[in-house]
């Protein structure tokens, strides 16, 4: 499937919350999902007819996976990979993609999107218990050491953050914002997973079909 490059606020529209796609504009006032009068996008996007059992499954999928930022094959891959594994498919799926290096840099402050932080990534930036890793989807795991490499750490990419006091980060992760390293703490939980509403039992039923 081809990459998307059309405009990200047209996806939030598309399904009607924020993604968080754009960083500091998400939690600003030109977000369009702020507005009263938002609409999904297209000339008749106020007037779409009541949507078919399928249609909602398939949001929900598009819906994850572009909140996530992953490709439509990714997101296979994670269901054939959580379908396999003990427990609740649907949580172990969404478990599994928080779990992505990229999700983990975003977790910590160190991108103010997603998007961001798989660049932050992709261009060496980032060490996992001090060996370079520049790979997106590197799952980490419990006791794992996140650091921006050392001879990066003076960029102004970080000023930032390094300034910023009470950082908000999510339970199953720490982070030290003077030395710009953070640790997972614990593996994150389905309930870890909060900024944006998905039914992931409706994917499941999507691929189940």
């Amino acid at each position: 499937m081809a990459k998307y490059t059309g405009p990200d606020c047209r996806l939030c529209r598309r399904e009607g919350c924020k993604l968080y796609l754009k960083g500091t504009k998400c939690h600003s006032e030109k977000c369009p999902i702020s507005g009263k009068h938002y609409a999904p996008p297209g000339d008749h996007g106020k007037g779409r007819k009541k949507n078919s059992g399928y249609s909602v499954q398939l949001r929900e999928k598009q819906k994850a996976k572009r909140f996530y930022g992953v490709t439509e094959k990714q997101f296979k891959m994670y269901y054939d990979r959580a379908s396999e594994m003990r427990g609740v498919t649907g949580e172990n799926m969404l478990i599994l993609i928080e779990r992505r290096l990229d999700n983990v840099v975003y977790r910590l402050g160190l991108g103010a999107s997603r998007a961001m932080a798989r660049q932050i990534v992709n261009h060496g930036h980032i060490t996992v218990n001090g060996k370079s890793v520049n790979i997106p989807s590197y799952l980490v795991k419990a006791g794992d050491v996140i650091s921006v490499k050392e001879s990066k750490r003076d960029s102004e990419l970080w000023t930032a953050v390094k300034e910023t006091k009470n950082l908000s980060i999510v339970k199953w992760l720490s982070f030290d914002n003077t030395t710009l390293t953070g640790s997972v703490v614990s593996l994150p939980e389905r309930a870890d997973i909060n900024d944006v509403d998905i039914k992931e039992h409706l994917i499941i039923e999507l691929y189940s079909k």
